[in-house]
């Protein structure tokens, strides 16, 4: 198995919260575009020479967003559902996009932990969000943990 996880390693030249900061970009795309224009949003995407990816590294981008957006439906109903005084409609594109790749990962993704996905959406949210967004993520996020 490790040698399996190493040669793994070598052929993606992206760290996983690299990989998951390409799934944010990626993701929030779906606030601009169509359903049907994000095939070719992908495609876009993918050819975009802003950062080196490996083949490896865009498979991986491509089919968590795929996952991530077949579920989105399912993601902000429990987003309205359990949060009161906000609704996916007035949140910030931004936090709105952190939360949902944040609760995919919680609730779908059991290779990665709560605690994990939970930190690094407040990364994210430091990197991409207003001043305030770390902690409004982090507070809609706690409203998921078990």
């Amino acid at each position: 198995m490790w040698i399996y996880r190493k040669r793994k390693a070598i052929n993606s030249l992206m760290n996983r919260r690299a990989l998951r900061e390409q799934v944010f970009k990626l993701l929030f795309r779906v606030e601009f575009n169509s359903p049907e224009d994000m095939q070719e949003q992908c495609r876009l995407f993918m050819e975009h020479d802003e950062v080196a990816m490996e083949e490896a590294d865009m498979t991986h981008i491509s089919e968590k967003y795929e996952a991530i957006a077949d579920k989105l439906p399912e993601i902000d109903h429990m987003i309205n559902e359990r949060v009161e005084g906000w609704h996916t409609s007035r949140m910030g594109k931004v936090d709105l996009t952190i939360i949902r790749l944040a609760l995919y990962e919680m609730k779908y993704d059991d290779r990665i932990p709560e605690g994990v996905a939970i930190n690094e959406a407040v990364e994210l949210a430091k990197k991409f969000g207003q001043d305030a967004s770390p902690g409004f993520v982090n507070g809609i996020l706690a409203r998921f943990t078990a």
